[in-house]
């Protein structure tokens, strides 16, 4: 389990590195498009961290019951 959960921080990691550098890129170009990727690509800097916050927070919930379940039987 404790792999389950450095390969899924790593993969966290590197998806918010990309997304900052993806964010300094959009600032700096100037084309038609590149104001929606930049909104685009800040919504999902915020979005990102909250959904694997929301996920390990899930994941340590749901842990804890299914070793209270195990005890009760």
């Amino acid at each position: 389990m404790k792999k389950f959960k450095r390969i899924f921080a790593l993969a966290g990691v590197i998806l918010l590195c990309a997304l900052y550098a993806s964010t300094l890129l959009f600032a700096f170009i100037d084309r038609s498009q590149s104001l929606d990727l930049l909104k685009a690509s800040i919504a999902a800097t915020i979005i990102l961290p909250v959904f694997l916050y929301a996920a390990m927070l899930f994941h340590r919930l749901s842990k804890k019951d299914d070793d209270h379940d195990q005890e009760e039987k």
